[in-house]
């Protein structure tokens, strides 16, 4: 016989043992000389070469039922390694594949080594047990499924792959589970291969859940992933198939095969073992992908067969985790088993919810002095052998990272104590509950909105009520986050028939064609289908889109001669319902005056056009909003008499009504704010004069605090100043608005700046900063003979001397209660009205 390099190497490994007595050899060193093994690539990224030359001689035999399609009976590389199955689906008849999943499954965990045929199986040990659960297309129950793992146990399986998967929780399932782990049988399923999230009985906590990652160690885009998830191994594989042939292959139900043959090899170098140490030999051996530990997206890390069967078993795997620094990070849904070393002992754990809801811990311990449970919320609980784990203690979180300290009750324990916990979570309740019946409906506004909802509870169902006032077309659009959720809407208008909206599948998105309806009251309602009616950790989103169907109430006003007549001050309202659609409305200015047309509520997409007639027809102004902006502002001064206004859109739209009101000012002096206004005679005569003007938009602002620059141009107009001081102070150069005027007020001596050079021209005037410039425009300095006139002026005031002779002589006076308030802002009005008394002097 020809030897291969490998078995060159084995042969000199076994001669320089014998030659040197240094080990007494048992067994070869099992590399693979199957043909077909340079294409199991899969088997390098698990090391198991090393694996294998770690594992012992194999003479322990683990059966490993494969619950699937059933097996190829005949093929030659695995027909050696089978054990009596049974076909659940027709019972009298052998689990033979027809479909080929099975086959491929098979031959990842125990296709023969060694035997000059095709690749070589993970497990050498490992004896298949074929069980045909699943029909020929590859579907099946959780009855079929859950009898499948039921007879694996009772026939003497000790581990039991499922590559396959549902979205529903089941309470039969669980039990089936809970069966496993009762009878010490290792349950290992793949998570599926839809990008969401894992399916049961991959979920169950005591299933060992495996994804799939790509040969560069990423997670294969369409694994399922979440925080079931414990591993996972390679995606793609090379393996046996229907008829005796070998075909590539991929997907997670390709990666749980894997982890079921490196525990075969666990169990078998280690028969002593528990079902829940092997799956936490796997888990605490796997390497690492993610910082920090475990990570929804890659469990504990990728299968390492040869770790696991070369490190030694950790019962605390999570030490060190003294502190809150070095928590260790555990899945939302997992069970673990660890221990307490002493009464100094501390264990910290890091908890990450994808939700706000509650966290639930099931501990168990024998001790009657128990474990203290802290959350880092504060909350606090005791587990002794009094509570046997069946209740959890439940914890309000919000969304993100939770902490929970456990220790010893008895702070001078020696003895180490041992503990299982098993985490669990249930999710928020959304803000529209209770909503469950459809007299409970939660009503919602008659326009588009976006709701996240969730289903929190069993049989969980969301009623929504619109009452709509216009008739309208809508679309309803529900979405999920998790497969878990198969969506379905019920929609129906009040005492007609409903329909009904499920369409997608589990994990879908379902839409609804656009509906024409009239007003009403309209029910909806959000549910999971109804096989799915346990609590979900998962939100769904309801996209309601409304347009409402609006009515122009001022149509026919399309011709001047139907031209809506719009009252003053009025709201009216309307739409264009085509792109030619023209509005025209009246108003009347009874006197003459400033009209004012304020369009509001336009659609931002929209530009409006607004033209303006008088009563003969001849424009008087063509205005326009800017695109983006929902309003036009008109403002125009004119004479008493009719006019109208004509309306247009560049495009037609109905979803929304704009606003249109019309106002109109007496002018006075050209202002629209000094009519009976207490200085209005004033404010009329400097205006015509020329002396004071507004704000360029019809205003005054008669009670508008002047400002230093302004009270210094109004003098320099007032007083006809002509010559002029250049300025030297440094905020105020030649390009300020009032600098000409304040010069020309410096040179008479009417103002000045401040001791730090500054003129503060944008300061607001004080009513003694007031009398002094005007007393200064009269050369008056004042005089310090007399008693203050006013109350809340004493003698030490500066400008005391001032206010008793501008008092005096008549020029100001105070409040009715002979107060003056020297230090308040002046008005406008107040300026001007003591101004004009000192120019008609």
């Amino acid at each position: 016989m020809k030897l291969t390099r490998h078995l060159w190497l084995i042969v000199l490994m076994m001669l320089v043992v014998e030659l040197t007595g240094m080990v007494k050899v048992e067994a070869a060193y099992p590399v693979s000389t199957d043909p077909m093994r340079v294409k199991q690539t899969y088997l390098d990224m698990i090391h198991i070469d090393q694996a294998w030359a770690a594992a012992g001689d194999f003479r322990t035999p683990i059966v490993v039922a494969v619950v699937d399609t059933g097996v190829d009976l005949v093929h030659p590389d695995l027909a050696g390694n089978l054990v009596e199955g049974v076909n659940l689906l027709q019972p009298s008849k052998k689990p033979i594949d027809d479909n080929g999943h099975g086959t491929n499954v098979a031959g990842i965990i125990a296709a023969a080594i060694n035997n000059d045929k095709g690749i070589a199986g993970i497990a050498p040990n490992a004896k298949i047990m074929p069980i045909k659960a699943l029909e020929a297309d590859g579907t099946g129950g959780e009855a079929k499924l859950g009898e499948g793992i039921k007879y694996a146990v009772d026939h003497g399986a000790k581990i039991v792959v499922l590559s396959l998967g549902l979205n529903k929780y089941s309470e039969y399932m669980e039990g089936v589970v809970q069966y496993a782990e009762e009878h010490n049988v290792l349950l290992v399923a793949a998570v599926g291969n839809e990008s969401t999230s894992v399916k049961y009985p991959a979920a169950y906590p005591t299933v060992l859940a495996v994804g799939g990652v790509s040969a560069d160690k990423q997670l294969d885009p369409r694994s399922n992933f979440g925080p079931e998830l414990d591993l996972v191994a390679p995606w793609n594989v090379y393996t046996t198939a229907l008829g005796g042939g070998y075909q590539y292959q991929d997907g997670s139900s390709m990666s749980a095969p894997q982890v079921a043959g490196a525990a075969a090899l666990v169990w078998g170098k280690y028969p002593g073992m528990s079902a829940y140490q092997v799956r936490a030999q796997l888990e605490q051996t796997a390497e690492g992908l993610a910082p920090g530990g475990w990570d929804p997206k890659t469990g504990y890390g990728l299968l390492r067969a040869d770790l696991a069967l070369t490190q030694p078993y950790k019962e605390d795997r999570f030490e060190p985790n003294d502190t809150i620094d070095q928590a260790a990070k555990l899945s939302i849904h997992t069970a673990v088993k660890a221990t307490l070393s002493s009464a100094q002992d501390e264990d910290w754990y890091a908890i990450d919810a994808a939700y706000d809801g509650f966290i639930k811990l099931w501990l168990h311990n024998t001790d009657s002095s128990g474990i203290r449970v802290r959350f880092d919320s504060g909350e606090t609980f005791i587990a002794n052998s009094s509570n046997d784990g069946s209740q959890p203690f439940t914890v309000p979180v919000t969304k993100g990272r939770t902490y929970v300290q456990l220790q010893t009750v008895d702070r001078s324990r020696k003895a180490a104590l041992s503990y299982s916990m098993q985490t669990g979570f249930d999710i928020y309740k959304d803000p529209y509950e209770d909503n469950d019946k459809q007299y409970k409906a939660f009503a919602l506004p008659a326009r588009s909105q976006t709701i996240r909802g969730t289903f929190d509870k069993k049989g969980d169902l969301d009623w929504f009520v619109l009452s709509l006032e216009h008739s309208g077309s809508m679309r309803l659009k529900l979405s999920v986050d998790t497969g878990r959720i198969d969506p379905m809407i019920l929609f129906q208008k009040e005492g007609e028939k409903a329909i009904t909206i499920d369409q997608a599948g589990d994990g879908g998105i379902e839409v609804s064609s656009q509906m024409d309806l009239l007003p009403g009251q309209y029910y909806i309602r959000v549910s999971n289908v109804k096989d799915y009616s346990e609590p979900i950790t998962g939100e769904y989103t309801f996209d309601i889109d409304y347009t409402p169907k609006l009515i122009d109430p001022n149509e026919p006003n399309d011709k001047s001669y139907q031209a809506t007549f719009a009252a003053m001050n009025s709201v009216y309202e309307g739409l264009f319902n085509k792109d030619d659609d023209v509005d025209w409305f009246e108003f009347q200015m009874s006197k003459d005056g400033l009209a004012q047309v304020n369009l509001t509520n336009i659609p931002t997409s929209r530009i409006l056009y607004a033209t303006l007639y008088d009563s003969s027809m001849k424009e008087q102004g063509f205005y326009r909003n800017e695109y983006g902006s929902d309003q036009l502002f008109i403002e125009k001064t004119l004479n008493a008499g009719a006019y109208y206004i004509k309306l247009q859109a560049n495009q037609w739209f109905m979803s929304q009504l704009y606003r249109l009101k019309v106002g109109s000012y007496t002018l006075v002096s050209g202002f629209t704010d000094i009519e009976g206004h207490w200085a209005q005679d004033a404010i009329s005569k400097l205006t015509e004069q020329g002396v004071i003007s507004g704000y360029g938009n019809y205003r005054f602002a008669p009670n508008q605090p002047i400002t230093r620059a302004e009270a210094a141009a109004v003098l320099t107009r007032a007083l006809k100043l002509s010559k002029r001081k250049e300025l030297r102070f440094s905020d105020m150069d030649a390009s300020h608005w009032a600098y000409d005027y304040v010069a020309k007020a410096v040179q008479a001596d009417i103002v000045d700046g401040y001791p730090n050079g500054t003129f503060e021209p944008d300061r607001t005037l004080t009513r003694m900063e007031m009398t002094q410039m005007l007393a200064r425009s009269m050369n008056m300095t004042g005089k310090r003979r007399g008693n203050s006139p006013f109350s809340d002026v004493d003698d030490s005031y500066w400008g005391v001397g001032i206010l008793k002779q501008m008092w005096a002589d008549g020029w100001i006076t105070g409040y009715p209660d002979s107060t003056f308030h020297p230090d308040e802002q002046a008005t406008r009005a107040e300026f001007v009205t003591t101004l004009a008394k000192v120019m008609n002097r």
